[in-house]
Protein backbone atom coordinates (compact mmCIF):
# COMPACT_ATOMS: atom_id res chain seq x y z
CA UNK A 1 0.00 0.00 0.00
CA UNK A 2 2.66 2.71 0.39
CA UNK A 3 4.49 1.42 -2.41
CA UNK A 4 1.33 2.02 -4.55
CA UNK A 5 0.82 5.77 -2.70
CA UNK A 6 4.17 6.68 -3.43
CA UNK A 7 3.64 5.52 -6.87
CA UNK A 8 0.62 8.13 -7.44
CA UNK A 9 2.46 10.91 -5.72
CA UNK A 10 5.48 10.46 -7.87
CA UNK A 11 3.16 10.47 -10.82
CA UNK A 12 0.98 12.98 -9.52
CA UNK A 13 4.22 15.28 -9.19
CA UNK A 14 5.57 15.08 -12.60
CA UNK A 15 1.67 15.68 -13.99
CA UNK A 16 2.10 18.97 -12.48
CA UNK A 17 5.59 19.65 -13.25
CA UNK A 18 6.14 22.68 -14.89
CA UNK A 19 6.49 22.36 -18.82
CA UNK A 20 8.65 24.85 -20.76
CA UNK A 21 7.58 23.41 -24.47
CA UNK A 22 7.10 26.53 -26.85
CA UNK A 23 8.22 29.74 -27.55
CA UNK A 24 9.25 32.71 -25.40
CA UNK A 25 9.68 36.14 -26.03
CA UNK A 26 11.76 38.68 -24.63
CA UNK A 27 13.25 42.26 -25.16
CA UNK A 28 16.92 42.85 -24.41
CA UNK A 29 18.07 46.73 -24.50
CA UNK A 30 19.16 48.57 -27.17
CA UNK A 31 22.56 50.11 -27.60
CA UNK A 32 23.17 53.14 -26.76
CA UNK A 33 19.60 53.89 -25.42
CA UNK A 34 18.21 52.48 -28.62
CA UNK A 35 15.12 50.72 -29.60
CA UNK A 36 15.01 47.07 -27.57
CA UNK A 37 15.06 43.91 -29.40
CA UNK A 38 12.84 41.23 -29.21
CA UNK A 39 14.38 37.78 -28.98
CA UNK A 40 12.18 34.62 -29.61
CA UNK A 41 13.29 31.10 -28.41
CA UNK A 42 11.86 27.65 -28.83
CA UNK A 43 12.01 25.38 -25.96
CA UNK A 44 11.19 21.50 -26.02
CA UNK A 45 11.46 19.65 -22.51
CA UNK A 46 11.27 15.81 -22.55
CA UNK A 47 11.22 14.78 -18.95
CA UNK A 48 14.69 16.55 -17.49
CA UNK A 49 16.22 17.41 -21.29
CA UNK A 50 15.65 20.59 -22.79
CA UNK A 51 16.48 21.13 -26.15
CA UNK A 52 15.69 24.17 -28.26
CA UNK A 53 16.86 26.43 -30.67
CA UNK A 54 17.74 30.71 -30.58
CA UNK A 55 18.02 33.07 -33.54
CA UNK A 56 22.04 33.64 -34.33
CA UNK A 57 23.21 36.43 -32.61
CA UNK A 58 22.10 39.80 -33.73
CA UNK A 59 19.99 37.98 -36.46
CA UNK A 60 22.53 38.09 -38.73
CA UNK A 61 23.27 41.75 -39.26
CA UNK A 62 26.97 43.21 -38.54
CA UNK A 63 27.95 46.38 -36.93
CA UNK A 64 26.02 49.17 -37.33
CA UNK A 65 22.37 47.11 -37.35
CA UNK A 66 22.99 46.61 -41.63
CA UNK A 67 23.02 43.88 -42.50
CA UNK A 68 26.03 42.70 -44.75
CA UNK A 69 23.84 41.74 -47.55
CA UNK A 70 20.16 42.36 -46.89
CA UNK A 71 18.91 39.83 -49.75
CA UNK A 72 20.72 37.01 -48.36
CA UNK A 73 18.48 34.91 -46.10
CA UNK A 74 18.79 35.15 -42.36
CA UNK A 75 21.38 32.72 -40.73
CA UNK A 76 20.22 29.63 -39.06
CA UNK A 77 18.77 29.47 -35.93
CA UNK A 78 21.28 27.80 -33.44
CA UNK A 79 20.59 24.51 -31.36
CA UNK A 80 21.26 25.06 -27.72
CA UNK A 81 23.16 22.19 -25.74
CA UNK A 82 23.64 21.04 -22.42
CA UNK A 83 19.80 21.80 -21.69
CA UNK A 84 18.70 20.95 -18.04
CA UNK A 85 15.03 20.58 -16.26
CA UNK A 86 14.82 20.46 -12.74
CA UNK A 87 11.69 21.63 -11.53
CA UNK A 88 11.11 25.26 -12.02
CA UNK A 89 14.27 25.90 -12.92
CA UNK A 90 16.16 25.54 -16.39
CA UNK A 91 19.68 25.97 -17.88
CA UNK A 92 20.93 25.41 -21.33
CA UNK A 93 24.29 26.94 -23.13
CA UNK A 94 24.36 27.94 -26.83
CA UNK A 95 28.05 27.88 -28.81
CA UNK A 96 28.97 30.36 -31.35
CA UNK A 97 31.91 30.01 -33.20
CA UNK A 98 33.50 33.46 -34.02
CA UNK A 99 36.46 34.63 -36.07
CA UNK A 100 38.34 35.22 -32.39
CA UNK A 101 37.24 31.17 -31.40
CA UNK A 102 33.99 29.49 -29.90
CA UNK A 103 32.16 31.52 -27.67
CA UNK A 104 29.84 29.74 -25.06
CA UNK A 105 26.81 32.21 -23.33
CA UNK A 106 24.87 30.15 -20.63
CA UNK A 107 21.08 30.84 -20.18
CA UNK A 108 19.89 29.70 -16.45
CA UNK A 109 16.47 30.39 -15.95
CA UNK A 110 12.96 29.99 -13.11
CA UNK A 111 9.42 28.94 -14.66
CA UNK A 112 6.75 30.60 -12.59
CA UNK A 113 3.63 29.95 -14.78
CA UNK A 114 3.97 32.21 -18.48
CA UNK A 115 6.96 34.27 -17.71
CA UNK A 116 10.40 32.50 -17.53
CA UNK A 117 12.98 34.87 -15.45
CA UNK A 118 16.42 34.22 -17.32
CA UNK A 119 19.72 35.52 -16.49
CA UNK A 120 21.86 35.43 -19.55
CA UNK A 121 26.20 35.34 -19.04
CA UNK A 122 27.97 36.06 -21.86
CA UNK A 123 31.81 35.30 -22.21
CA UNK A 124 34.45 38.16 -22.60
CA UNK A 125 34.87 39.96 -25.98
CA UNK A 126 38.50 40.45 -26.72
CA UNK A 127 39.98 38.92 -23.72
CA UNK A 128 38.58 41.91 -21.20
CA UNK A 129 36.23 41.60 -18.32
CA UNK A 130 32.90 39.64 -19.28
CA UNK A 131 30.38 41.54 -19.59
CA UNK A 132 27.41 41.71 -15.88
CA UNK A 133 24.70 38.71 -16.71
CA UNK A 134 22.00 39.91 -18.21
CA UNK A 135 18.42 39.52 -16.32
CA UNK A 136 15.36 39.47 -18.46
CA UNK A 137 11.95 38.41 -18.15
CA UNK A 138 10.18 36.05 -21.24
CA UNK A 139 6.73 35.58 -21.92
CA UNK A 140 4.86 32.40 -23.29
CA UNK A 141 4.63 32.87 -26.87
CA UNK A 142 0.35 32.66 -27.28
CA UNK A 143 0.88 32.07 -31.02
Amino acid sequence: LLFVTTLLLVVAFVAFAADVTGKWTYETAGRNGGAGRPTTITLKQDGAKLTGSIPAQMGGRGRGGAAADPAAPPPPDQEISNGKVDGNKISFEVKRTTPNGDMVTKYEGTLDGDSLKLKITRPAMGGGDPPAPVEVVAKRATT
